[in-house]
């Protein structure tokens, strides 16, 4: 009976954990975005709407959502997917907890900040 009892707690602790994550990502809508160097930099300063798509090679799901990020990033310099394994610096000044993450980045401010893989249909009404 005791091994059921820790089993539920781990439950309620990975659920929990889930939703903090979930709840912090709200919070930093609508926050200045952090300061940035290089490309980057550049790209905000330009005050557009620059996507910025956060993933890790081990990554299951990023493993479907990377290519169509890939695509983009080729068509337009606004998008840019950072791996995390190789710049973990940029994902800390975000404050990335998990992959794949997309943040939306206008006028130098947070405007979206996606857990999870998103569809390509909801990229594109985002960045539109």
């Amino acid at each position: 009976m005791t091994i059921v009892y820790i089993f539920i707690g781990l439950v309620i602790v990975f659920f929990l954990f889930q939703y903090l994550m979930v709840f912090k990502s709200r919070l930093k809508k609508g926050k200045p975005a952090p300061e940035l160097s290089g490309n980057f930099k550049d790209a905000m300063r330009n005050n557009e709407k620059v996507l910025f798509y956060f993933f890790s090679p081990s990554c299951g799901a990023c493993r479907t959502m990377t290519p169509i990020i890939k695509e983009y990033e080729q068509k337009n310099k606004n998008y840019f997917s950072i791996d995390l394994s190789k710049d973990f610096e940029t994902a800390r000044k975000f404050g990335i907890m998990a992959t794949p993450s997309t943040v939306i980045v206008e006028k130098g401010t947070i405007k979206e900040f996606l857990l999870g893989p998103q569809s390509k249909a909801k990229l594109e009404t985002i960045m539109a």
